[in-house]
């Protein structure tokens, strides 16, 4: 019998080594993940509060923040990454 598990497979690791690798090449990306899930998280803690407002503009303004949340974060790690190779980088390219 083999040592593996019926649920590991290879696929699976190639997933994970693939979001590992992306963590590390764009840590922003993560953060925008996590600011979507708090964006979401925090909606539906204030679903119960909303008032008067209908569900379907509450849930249109919920999508807008989360969406703003994620596209402000690679705002900000596509500013950093650019930032640090063109203007932090004094050291001369070798072509």
């Amino acid at each position: 019998m083999s040592s593996k598990s019926f649920f590991d497979s290879e696929e699976d690791a190639a997933q994970s080594n693939k979001l590992a690798r992306k963590a590390k090449e764009s840590p922003f990306m993560l953060v925008g993940i996590a600011g979507f899930v708090a964006a979401g998280l925090i909606g539906a803690y204030k679903y119960r509060t909303r008032g008067t407002m209908s569900t379907s503009v509450f849930l249109m303004q919920l999508r807008v923040a989360a969406q703003g949340t994620v596209v402000g974060c690679l705002t900000v790690g596509l500013a950093y990454t650019m930032a640090k190779e063109y203007l932090f980088d004094k050291a001369p390219k070798e072509k």
